[in-house]
């Protein structure tokens, strides 16, 4: 019972991983329709875990080149400011 559990865990893990880079920047969808504001919001939020595959990975970016401009920047920004907190931090008083 007790390996189960960490099986499932595991199971999930490989699962959710798979499901959060395979659609990471750098993906060869983007040649024929670019990247737009709600792909920018999920690189974003996705940065960390595609930083972390970039790094083994050559062929995996964190920021997607063939993109819409400005629409897919401030997607990409938001996404990265609510997966970090965005400043939430400094707003909290010391008590």
């Amino acid at each position: 019972m007790k390996y189960f559990k960490h099986f499932k865990w595991l199971t999930f893990a490989l699962i959710a991983i798979l499901l959060l880079t395979s659609c990471a920047a750098g993906n060869e969808k983007f040649d024929l329709d670019p990247a737009g504001f709600w792909m920018g919001l999920w690189h974003g939020l996705i940065s960390l875990v595609t930083f972390v595959i970039s790094i083994f990975n050559d062929n995996v970016t964190i920021y997607e080149v063939n993109n819409t401009g400005w629409p897919y920047n401030l997607g990409f920004i938001l996404g990265v400011m609510i997966f970090y907190g965005g400043g939430s931090k400094g707003t909290c008083k010391m008590k």
